[in-house]
């Protein structure tokens, strides 16, 4: 959630932030409007209190004169009435103040492209060999089912469509991605965590816009919690209601979890295959930090994110994403997108985004300074989706007999170079 006092400094800040990501402004009137209201509220609520405590003074020196103390007392029994009144119009002001400023997302960084939709984001750098092949390449579907890697329909069977079995090499091959993605990780200074596979509704409101990403989720019947997403939610999570040493930050975490994702949003969009499943392994970046520091901590998270990359030969790109493909947690956001030679396309494998404040007053989570607690930033991004890297692999490493070339820094994990048909 954003700072309310942004709001109440300097409107049009915020008015045109959000119409340069194509929203209409109005909410912020409305928040204005309401604030205002509450504030009047307030202040007659603490004047109502004061008059309660002149009343009880006044009736006391009346007593002790003697005097007629009738008024004052009709005076005192209709106050608690009034107060209760007052105090149930504050709170319902507070809660609709509330509602509004979660329709509000964050502040735009002055560096993000304004765009309609991704077709709209911006190159900011190309990475890797972009090879030309002499014949013709296979989707990594068809090199995994001659492979014997993948088996899809009998997942069919036991738990439903975007679901799949890996199989034999391609079980490494996985295991050693999340190796990899966790000893480099690991060496840049991130303390590893595996996190748990599911969380609770307020970790989950904290860190995204329920409103819109609620169809995405798992719930589990009759309890408060939800599968996890991405670890981004349970690595947020982790210092909530939390007050940090500032001579702590940053403090950089890498998460592995599985992740559980409905995709409702995703009919009819990459059916067949692993590149977009309703499960898959994820390694994850997550700092909080304070506001001097993040915005150096965003270009070290992409940096660490394009090591990987370039580590497994994957060639890429970056993209500084546009504001009408921005979600509205993010004040900034790159993307890497893997080329995919048989799809002839770049297709989205990290992102990397940094949220400023906007989490961490959700969730809670301060450092001590000497002027006060402030709000920490939090910054998170994909290290690894194995799923989506081994589509990279399949597509760019495939051999026209149908054999597979393990890239270099997955050999030691896998104990083999080439996957080839048995």
């Amino acid at each position: 959630m954003l700072d309310i006092s942004v709001v109440r400094e300097d409107p049009e800040l915020v008015k045109r932030s959000m119409r340069r990501r194509n929203m209409n402004p109005s909410v912020v009137d409305e928040v204005l409007n309401r604030d205002s209201e509450w504030r009047a509220v307030l202040t007659e609520g603490n004047e109502l209190r004061h008059r309660k405590n002149v009343l009880a003074q006044e009736i006391k020196e009346l007593k002790q004169k003697g005097e007629d103390i009738s008024e004052k007392v009709k005076e005192t029994k209709e106050l608690p009435g009034k107060i209760k009144a007052v105090e149930e119009r504050e709170k319902e002001l507070r809660e609709q103040i509330r509602q509004l400023m979660l329709e509000i997302p964050n502040i735009l960084h002055e560096s993000v492209p304004d765009g309609v939709d991704d077709t709209e984001n911006v190159e900011v750098k190309r990475w890797g060999d972009f090879k030309e092949y002499d014949f013709e390449l296979k989707s990594h579907v068809d090199v995994m089912d001659e492979l014997n890697l993948l088996d899809t329909d009998r997942a069919g069977k036991v738990a439903g469509s975007r679901f799949y079995y890996l199989k034999n090499e391609a079980v490494l091959l996985d295991m050693a991605l999340i190796c990899v993605a966790l000893h480099h990780m690991k060496e840049k200074g991130f303390q590893l965590m595996e996190t748990p596979c599911m969380l609770n509704r307020r970790s989950v409101e904290g860190c995204v816009d329920m409103s819109a990403f609620e169809d995405v989720l798992y719930k589990v019947e009759d309890e408060d919690l939800y599968l996890t997403a991405t670890s981004e939610h349970t690595l947020a999570s982790y210092h909530m209601d939390e007050i940090l040493e500032v001579d702590d930050l940053p403090l950089r975490y890498a998460g592995f979890s599985a992740c559980f994702r409905k995709e409702a949003g995703a009919h009819g969009k990459d059916t067949k295959g692993v590149f977009r499943s309703h499960q898959f392994n994820k390694v994850e970046q997550f700092v909080f930090s304070t506001p001097a520091q993040s915005w150096d901590e965003h270009e070290l998270m992409i940096q660490n994110a394009e090591g990987i990359f370039q580590k497994l030969e994957i060639p890429y790109r970056v993209v500084n994403v546009c504001t009408g493909d921005l979600g509205g947690v993010a004040a900034k956001k790159y993307d890497i997108e893997a080329w995919m030679p048989k799809q002839q396309m770049f297709r989205e494998v990290v992102s990397c985004s940094n949220c400023t404040d906007y989490q961490a007053r959700e969730l809670n989570v301060r450092y001590r300074t000497p002027e006060g607690n402030k709000f920490v930033h939090t910054l998170n991004s994909t290290a690894l989706a194995t799923s989506r890297a081994i589509v990279a692999i399949f597509e760019n490493f495939q051999h026209e007999d149908g054999s597979v070339v393990v890239p270099r820094a997955l050999r030691e994990y896998m104990g083999i170079d080439t996957i080839k048909r048995k």
